[in-house]
Formats: structure tokens, sequence, C-alpha cells
């Protein structure tokens, strides 16, 4: 990006990536563009749950909600999307999403420079591309989206991290539900996640979930909140009748933002390799994942606060979102693993909430 431009750009769109797990990962290479181009203004465009994710985010000053359902559906849809871009002029696109339609999309806005990773067909739209080689395809994802910003000429800082923004005003109104539904403020939360948004293979059993909930729940003095979204619930409903307390189930009953400040609160999570599994590790909580048919060398929480749970079969990671091997990776998997594991970040944890 500094070899092309005399000047750093004005008004700069980032096309974010669609999973909110992945959004997560792409927060340092983020922090990297915003501190190389601090003048510049950043736009995010993005879909309805990553902009919710983004919003109030210190290196995002704008989000642009990119309706692919809705508003910007089909052709039609993403020459409106296209139009709307035209009208603002910018300088430089950054892709983060790997996609030929972030490329065609920034194509049409007639963004000059348009920058990303050659994938998907697209190097003939873009101004900047990357290569990506088989090293790179094993990089941690993180790391992944910080290799493109550094093949852009953009220096990277000593300690990249992930950075989510949660407000004052949304933790508090959090913690009023929480004590308004019998959990007062200040009290340890442990805060169990069984859903996975990719695939039921990526799911531990619910009976194993309720056992190290019981487990940590009972030594820790904390109380349980489940999460999830609204699919999940019936997930979390067999967690809570499989219990010995009665956990407080907000499983389909929180926004993107309302989880973030849950999450925030928690003291500890227990989790599949999820969404939230990565809010929460940028967020600073400690937690145990669970993995199985998902790489954990390249998904695995970016944190120092955290411990995978996995077990080796020869058909792991098989990156498949059904099993059809009987579940082997995660049967094997045991509540006495995830307890330990847990266990094993005790001195740090579980913090006091707030």
């Amino acid at each position: 990006m500094h070899a092309k431009r005399k000047d750093p750009p004005a008004a700069l769109l980032v096309r974010a990536v669609n999973w909110l797990g992945d959004a997560v990962l792409t927060t340092p290479a983020l922090s990297a563009v915003r501190e190389a181009f601090p003048a510049a203004r950043i736009v995010l465009a993005a879909r309805h749950l990553v902009a919710e994710l983004f919003r109030h985010h210190p290196d995002v000053d704008e989000i642009l909600v990119y309706d692919k359902a809705g508003t910007h559906s089909g052709a039609a849809g993403m020459l409106r999307m296209a139009a709307e871009l035209r009208r603002r002029r910018f300088d430089v696109a950054l892709l983060l999403q790997n996609a030929f339609d972030a490329a065609l999309l920034a194509f049409l806005a007639g963004v000059p420079e348009r920058m990303g990773y050659a994938t998907d067909g697209r190097r003939l739209l873009l101004t900047q591309a990357i290569p990506v080689t088989e090293e790179t395809r094993r990089l941690h994802h993180a790391e992944y989206y910080l290799r493109l910003v550094a093949g852009l000429g953009i220096h990277l800082p000593a300690s990249p991290r992930m950075r989510l923004r949660v407000t004052r005003e949304e933790t508090d109104a959090m913690e009023e539900r929480l004590s308004s539904l019998g959990i007062p403020k200040g009290k340890r939360i442990l805060g169990i996640n069984p859903g996975a948004t990719y695939g039921s293979a990526k799911r531990w059993f619910p009976d194993r979930f309720a056992a190290v909930t019981d487990v940590l729940s009972e030594e820790w003095g904390a109380s349980v909140v489940l999460m999830g979204s609204v699919p999940e619930r019936p997930l979390a409903e067999e967690i809570e009748a499989a219990m010995r307390q009665t956990p407080l189930n907000l499983a389909g009953r929180t926004t993107v933002r309302e989880l973030m400040a849950l999450l925030s609160l928690c003291s500890f999570l227990v989790t599949n390799d999820s969404g939230p599994m990565h809010i929460a590790a940028a967020l600073g909580v400690p937690l145990a994942a669970i993995f199985g048919p998902t790489d954990w060398r390249t998904t695995s929480p970016w944190t120092d606060k955290a411990r995978i749970v996995r077990v080796g079969v020869d058909c792991s990671p098989c990156m498949l979102r059904e099993c059809n091997r009987g579940h082997e990776c995660m049967l094997g998997v045991t509540a006495e693993m995830v307890v330990a594991a847990a266990r094993e970040l005790f001195p740090e944890s579980p913090r006091e909430a707030g």
C-alpha cells in the first residue's frame, strides 16, 4: 500500500469477513491498518451480525451493512451497494474477505486501489494481489490476516492482539438484567456455550457439559449462564435438564452486543470452537475450548488464557459439518479432561466479574 501511494489514503474501505469468529481474528490486522493510517476514515462493509460485533470498535469510523439477504440481494442489490460506495469516493479497498464477490463489489464501486489475497479467481480484479502459499494456508487465521496487511507494506505492531469493545452502558445493562434474574453484581459467572454455527460435528455432548458445569460451579461458587443462538436453545435446555443446580438459560435471548456484554462479565467460559469462543478470547475471558473436527492449529482461541481440549484420532481435523465416523473425536473428550483444563487456569480464574 505504501509502495503505490505518495500520500496516505483519506478514505479506506474494509470488506469484513462473514463469520463472527473469523471477524474477531481480523482485529489485529485491522488495528495495524489504523496505526498505519491514523488520519484515514476507515469504513467497514459487513453483514449484519459482523456489523454489530464492530459497533463501537476504536479502529472503525463507520459501518455499512451489506445486506445480501435483503436490500443488497442479487445483481441489482450488489449494484445498489456499489453505487453507495462509489458516492463515498474511497481511495483504497482492503478485502479481508477472500471471496470473488468482495473484489467485484470494490471494482464496481470504482475504488482505484483494491487489495487482498489472490483467492477465488479474483486476481484480475485486484490492483495489488497477495499470493496465497501452502505456508500461508497453514497459518493461524489471526496470523493469516496479519500476513495480508504486512504484504501490503503495513508495519505490524510488536505484540499484535485482538480487540473488541463493550461499552460501560452495555455492561451495566447486562448486570442489571442478570441481577433481576437472580445473579447479583460481582457474583462469579461460569459461562457455558454449547453451540457452534458451523455444524453439529463441532458440538460436544449436553450431558458432559452438564457434568463439567456441576463440578466447576460448586468448586468456584459460581452462577451458571447458558448462552447461544435461537436454534441452540433446545441444546441449552438439555444441559439445563441434566444439571443438579438451576442455571440461567439465556440461549436465544441475547443480541450480538448483549452476548458480548455477557461474555465480558464471565469469570470463565466452557465452549465449543465457535464465534463466542473467539469473542471471549478477545475480551480476555479465561476459557476451556473443546475441539473435534476443526483444526485447532488455525482456529484456536488466540490468547494465553485458553486451554484446548481434544484427542488425537486419525480422521481429525476432517472439517466436516456432520460426522460420518461416530463422533470419535468428540466422544474421546471426557468431562474430567475439561474440568482438569479449567483447573489449570485456576490461578488466573475465575476472575471476579466487573
